[in-house]
């Protein structure tokens, strides 16, 4: 027997001992500590092992194409992209294949298992996982990567905020470029499109849903690529003024601040034009970085490191709670004292009660910004504050007790009434 070529980038006890010498498919739950989870699509392989209290995706293809995907998840590892990270590449010889091994996101979702759980008429859901994988194509395209295979079956999705967050799991026809010309672009659009509108008319009929709902469905996918273009350009516009009306780059970087990037350098060239009156025109470049304004924002005000999506939340809140301390103490606060008070009042206690009233499923941080979001919608209902109890009641009612379900606890949009008991609400289905 061929001796297995064993390449890991975790090299613990717990894995080294995996029988990596034979096929995946022969692993013996009874010896190898196998998990059962939930696996969408797929044309391979794909089991998962919890090691030295880690768990681990393991997926088996041909050694090619295997070595093809573990570089470029390694490249996309490296330029900090929403991808999973990968861990580890088994080469068998004796049996022609490869295990990747990939780290498990924790508290990821696979788009069916949300998409089950959300009543038909919730496009606004829908909205939000497209708002994610548009975003997620539009970063690795601004990084020379044309994924090939772009599918809401190959992606993973995390809660971040009000928001979510999307995740490349699948690269195996991946490429990475110096950069992507406008045609590969275009291909994978048409790709997306295509995948997208026949998942969810595949996912709408395995779920009994009504037949006409295939047109929705279907005219949500073709918009997509508009989605795309609104957020490429925004980030790769190349505006013209005159160089008297500077103050315009103020509004350009705070338009791109408010879609979480960073702005890391602006630039001011003669553009060649000229004006009506004969004055010179300057062209705006900008150099745009990573889209975590907010949570790079958060990070240097309180070391928090959080998502984009609940570092926008948490910097309301502490905004917020520095104005309300001025109002009581008659002075001006400063940024200083209220964080300090912030993080000791407010977030801390905040975060353990919501976590508990969710049963301590996700995060404690997401819970903390769910219950601000059904705080907020509450009042709204209200007319007033009702107050931290009244919404951690509520985002406790909310709870469901399904343990496969909680994940999705206190998903409080503004088109989902938050209320209790409201017979109007659905409750969520059952796990497909």
């Amino acid at each position: 027997m061929t001796a297995p070529d064993l390449r890991l980038r975790a090299p613990t006890p717990g894995l080294l001992a995996l029988p990596w010498e034979r096929p995946l498919g022969e692993w013996d739950a009874s010896t190898v500590p196998l998990r059962e989870l939930p696996v969408g699509p797929s044309r391979h392989l794909v089991r998962f092992v919890e090691a030295d209290g880690t768990l681990w995706a393991l997926k088996e293809l041909p050694p090619r194409i295997a070595r093809h995907e573990f570089d470029v998840l390694r490249h996309l590892e490296i330029e900090c992209l929403p991808a999973v990270r990968p861990a580890g590449l088994v080469t068998q010889p004796d049996h022609d294949v490869a295990i990747l091994l990939t780290r498990y996101l924790v508290g990821s979702w696979q788009y069916r298992r949300l998409i089950a759980r959300l009543p038909p008429n919730r496009p606004a859901h829908r909205a939000r996982l497209f708002d994610a994988m548009v975003g997620l194509l539009v970063e690795l395209h601004r990084h020379g990567v044309y994924w090939g295979d772009c599918s809401l079956a190959n992606t993973l999705f995390t809660r971040d905020g009000q928001l979510y967050a999307a995740r490349l799991v699948d690269a195996e026809t991946s490429e990475v470029h110096p950069s992507l010309s406008d045609g590969q672009r275009a291909q994978d659009l048409e790709i997306l499109v295509e995948n997208v509108a026949s998942g969810m008319v595949d996912l709408a009929a395995s779920l009994g849903r009504p037949p006409e709902i295939e047109d929705e469905l279907i005219a949500e996918a073709m918009a997509l690529p508009e989605r795309y273009d609104a957020l490429w350009n925004a980030l790769h516009a190349m505006p013209q003024f005159a160089f008297g009306d500077r103050y315009r780059v103020e509004g350009t970087v705070r338009e791109l601040n408010d879609l979480g990037y960073i702005v890391d350098e602006v630039n001011l060239a003669p553009s060649g034009d000229t004006e009506d009156d004969g004055g010179g025109l300057v062209r705006l470049r900008m150099a745009v970085g990573d889209r975590t304004h907010h949570a790079r924002y958060l990070k240097e005000l309180t070391g928090l490191e959080v998502g984009e999506g609940q570092a926008r939340i948490l910097l309301g809140d502490l905004r917020a709670h520095q104005r309300a301390l001025s109002r009581d103490q008659s002075r001006r606060v400063t940024e200083g004292e209220a964080i300090a008070s912030w993080l000791h009042d407010v977030l801390t206690p905040g975060m353990r009660r919501a976590h508990a009233a969710v049963r301590h499923v996700g995060t404690a941080v997401q819970a903390y910004c769910d219950l601000l979001e059904v705080r907020w919608l509450l009042s709204e209902q209200a007319g007033a504050d009702v107050g931290t109890e009244r919404a951690l009641e509520a985002l406790a009612e909310r709870a469901p007790t399904d343990s496969a379900a909680r994940a999705l606890v206190a998903d409080t949009a503004s088109d989902i009434p938050i209320v209790a008991p409201d017979p109007a609400v659905p409750p969520v289905p059952p796990d497909w």
